[in-house]
């Protein structure tokens, strides 16, 4: 146990001495390890452990966050009562304090190797092979970065209302850069694979698959020409292609956007959003998958949520404090990046189920169109769904047929739109690990779809 819990029983009611209706204390403990491999040599080996505590009060729909390291009864008795001075509700009866009464919960992320008890020097060994991969695939590659993440977090999350539960969550993740250099020409390929899991998930890695695919991106795309500009049909890969949709429509299904009517999926349910074919769904129990949980930052179960299903939008994520605008129920889908921050709705897996199409037969029923095989950033206006994409390794499609690369395509639309626009939808789901920043932090997320065909983009070029 991370604190006791006389203590946190203390600290919670301390949080209501101004009148507050809910209090709610979260305590997180996390190991960090990062190494970074560049030019053949160790560049970064970097560990931490980071402690802390983190306060909020609720009254009414005002909420109030205090965060502190200072773990002894005074220090967070302290930042209770400052939570509370910030709550000024005369009107508010006494509070009747709940027991708490700690919950057990049988995880969904089972890990073999905990990373901190794995030598570094069995860490570098891998680092070392996948850059020996990326470096030999073609004399064009010039650079190589090799990097290696893994942490372990123990959360403890307690409130008014009687909740105390606690979780341990360890993850694993690996990126691989490729540089190609041709003259004063250079290009990048990226590949960043992760999962809730331990060290067994590095040792497991295909790396012969990560770093070749790194690296025949680099060098594919320092050969191909520039991207033409016009609107087209244009097929998004499986896999991280999922990035558009949740940047441009999965932000606008969390509640802090939807509460706020700042999202255009605002009091729309029920209501048709997308194709008949889009079924999008945020999954956070998916078994080890990188942005996979337990629970969420407020304790709750975390639970698959679908969002839209044959076109129809069928529900938000949803936190404490945004349920109680909507009046609606929370879906296990708060989260923060630490006891820094003050937690809301967010993602975790969030992807747009199979259809029955196969990937030959999307291509092949593409007369002229763009094929975007790896998608890069981007950036989305949360309030209209607008995008902008850049594609990291695109293709033209010609008479049904994948033809020459491009390179400096640019994807350009409305994320409600564009749903409605899917006339394709492929069969071959997969995920891809990535980071999501948002007000309450970075955390790890899984995008994901099958390959789809929008039947209509504007797609940006660049000059030769």
């Amino acid at each position: 146990m991370m604190l006791s819990k006389g203590l946190i029983e203390d600290v919670l009611q301390a949080a209501l001495e101004t009148g507050g209706d809910f209090s709610e204390i979260f305590v997180e403990d996390r190991y960090t390890n990062e190494m970074t491999l560049q030019s053949s040599r160790l560049e970064k080996s970097i560990s931490g452990r980071d402690f802390g505590i983190g306060i909020r009060v609720f009254s009414g729909l005002q909420s109030v966050y205090a965060h502190t390291n200072d773990y002894s009864r005074e220090g967070l008795v302290k930042a209770a009562k400052t939570a509370a001075d910030a709550i000024q509700n005369t009107t508010s009866k006494e509070t009747i304090r709940i027991p708490l009464v700690q919950e057990t919960i049988q995880t969904i992320n089972p890990i073999e190797i905990m990373p901190h008890g794995v030598k570094k020097s069995r860490k570098l060994d891998v680092l070392q092979k996948a850059n020996d991969i990326a470096r030999n695939y073609d004399p064009a590659i010039s650079q190589v970065i090799v990097s290696l993440l893994d942490e372990e977090q123990n959360i403890l999350v307690a409130n008014s209302e009687g909740k105390f539960i606690e979780d341990q969550r360890t993850r694993s993740r690996m990126g691989i850069i490729s540089i190609a250099s041709e003259g004063t020409n250079m290009e990048t390929g990226m590949y960043g694979p992760g999962a809730h899991q331990g060290f067994e998930f590095i040792e497991q890695l295909n790396l012969e698959h990560y770093a070749k695919e790194s690296a025949r991106m680099a060098t594919t795309m320092l050969h191909a020409d520039p991207a033409p500009s016009g609107k087209f049909p244009v097929i998004i890969d499986n896999e991280f292609g999922g990035v558009i949709f949740h940047e441009a429509c999965g932000h606008g299904l969390e509640a802090s956007s939807v509460a706020k009517d700042s999202s255009v999926f605002a009091n729309k349910l029920g209501e048709k959003v997308a194709s008949d074919l889009v079924t999008y769904i945020d999954d956070g129990t998916l078994k080890n998958e990188w942005g996979s949980i337990t629970i969420d930052d407020e304790g709750e179960k975390s639970r698959k949520n679908i969002l839209i299903e044959n076109g129809i939008l069928k529900g938000y994520l949803i936190d404490k404090l945004n349920g109680r605008r909507m009046n609606m129920e929370a879906t296990g889908s708060s989260r923060r990046e630490s006891y820094k921050f003050a937690p809301t709705s967010r993602m975790t897996n969030t992807y747009i189920a199979p259809g029955q199409s196969t990937p030959e037969e999307i291509i092949a029923n593409t007369e002229n169109g763009i094929y975007a095989k790896y998608m890069g950033g981007g950036s989305v206006n949360p309030g209209t769904g607008d995008f902008n994409f850049a594609v990291n390794e695109a293709y033209l499609v010609k008479n049904g047929k994948i033809d020459k690369p491009i390179k400096g395509a640019t994807l350009i639309g409305n994320g409600a739109t564009t749903i409605q626009n899917i006339d394709r939808v492929g069969n071959n789901l997969a995920h891809g690990a990535g980071m999501c920043g948002a007000s309450s932090g970075s955390i790890p997320v899984n995008v994901g779809q099958p390959m789809v065909r929008v039947s209509e983009i504007t797609v940006g070029g660049r000059e030769a």
